[in-house]
């Protein structure tokens, strides 16, 4: 495992769903983009900017090559959030009189669900696909709701919250059946093995690079060639990026994200995904043994994102479980993004969780820097913590570790 410049000692990190430590090779390709190659990548008339154009190139080239795609198919954005925005807002603006329908997952990112909401201001109708209790769209169920005024079909590949992984591919070949649109958030779908999008056949489709080991404040959407003239950009400035998303690229961030992603693919990715999820795996077990009302939310463990368990603490309260872990234990009760809301989280109402099931559980998130003592020391904890809670009522029964 390569280093990271965190603290393990004071803290368990198990939140790699919400953000993930930046990669030392990540960190080291950046170094030299903030001193010495540090010119405007768009200026045109001297060397260093010529350098550091070349860099954003680069750059774009291996992200698109991990992806299976063109270089100019990669609009960089500041994050997964704008480039959904810009999928599905830049596609309703440009929408042919005909196509005026859009479907979502239940289960979508917030920034999914809001761009959706504010594409209804554009004459958009936004129809939501309902999931079953493991989190997954039926192929079937979108066949029956498509029809010839659906604009675009937006399925994320991988949820976030309960890691259920989506037959993209499946959904994808339904929507072009009627000549809509595919996109798909595909945030976790690297950390998960789903890189190639000639293989998932989305037409767009979002990433981020804080999600994978790299940098915040930089993602990606990949927009198939084209329909670049079928999307109205969100802001207007210099027509960088085939007019698509003006402004001067960070090409630091740029030059971390390609580093990040380039280390999505291969055998040591797929060495580290399987060691990922053995360590889930063994984690969600010994949980599961130690703490009886332990549930699962979600689909089973050999259907899921490799390092994510979602965990149900049947009779607790996932706020206060969780307060009391402090500061040992960075694990969370839900979508970062939704972070401030006292609303009871929508992905896991929409598998079918009551209000009080949805409150009682946490999402942990299991990545590249968590080593085999991090587990046996954060179930040392989650136990002992849950052996000492009273919600008021009820002392929960003793369990030893």
């Amino acid at each position: 495992m390569r280093e990271w410049y965190g603290d393990c000692n004071q803290q368990i990190y198990l939140d790699y769903q919400a953000s993930t430590p930046m990669d030392s090779r990540v960190i080291s390709a950046m170094g030299e983009h903030y001193s010495v190659s540090f010119a405007n990548p768009h200026a045109t008339d001297h060397a260093l900017g010529w350098a550091a154009h070349k860099a954003i190139e680069d750059a774009s080239a291996k992200i698109a090559g991990v992806l299976q795609v063109d270089a100019d198919e990669i609009i960089f954005t500041s994050g997964a959030t704008e480039a959904n925005n810009l999928a599905l807002l830049g596609l309703a603006r440009r929408a042919l009189p005909g196509r005026r329908r859009i479907l979502v997952s239940a289960i979508e990112h917030r920034s999914i669900l809001a761009a959706a909401r504010a594409a209804e201001r554009v004459g958009i109708q936004v129809d939501f696909l309902p999931v079953t209790d493991e989190g997954i769209v039926d192929p079937a169920e979108l066949m029956e709701r498509l029809g010839d005024d659906v604009l675009l079909v937006s399925v994320m590949a991988v949820n976030n919250e309960v890691g259920s992984l989506q037959p993209v591919k499946a959904l994808a070949d339904a929507a072009h059946g009627v000549g809509a649109l595919f996109h798909t958030d595909a945030v976790h779908a690297p950390t998960a093995g789903i890189v190639d999008m000639a293989e998932v056949d989305a037409d767009l489709a979002s990433f981020s690079a804080h999600k994978i080991y790299g940098p915040k404040g930089i993602g990606c959407l990949y927009v198939r060639r084209d329909l670049h003239d079928r999307i109205e950009p969100l802001m207007y400035g210099g027509g960088q990026q085939q007019g698509l998303r003006p402004g001067t690229l960070p090409v630091p961030l740029c030059v971390g994200f390609a580093v990040a992603m380039g280390l999505m693919a291969g055998a040591e990715a797929d060495a580290e995904r399987k060691r990922i999820a053995t360590l889930r795996d063994l984690f969600v077990e010994r949980l599961r043994r130690a703490i009886p009302c332990v549930l699962l939310n979600g689909p089973r463990l050999v259907g899921r994102h490799p390092g994510n368990a979602n965990l149900r603490f049947a009779g607790f309260d996932a706020y206060e479980l969780l307060a009391m872990m402090q500061p040992r234990i960075a694990a969370s009760t839900g979508s970062a993004c939704a972070s401030g809301s006292v609303e009871p989280s929508h992905v896991l109402r929409a598998l079918g969780l009551s209000i009080a099931d949805t409150n009682a559980s946490v999402r942990f998130g299991i990545g590249r820097f968590t080593s085999s003592r991090d587990i046996d020391e954060a179930i040392a904890v989650i136990v002992g913590t849950a052996n000492k809670y009273d919600d008021g009522n009820k002392v929960m029964p003793r369990n030893t570790f």
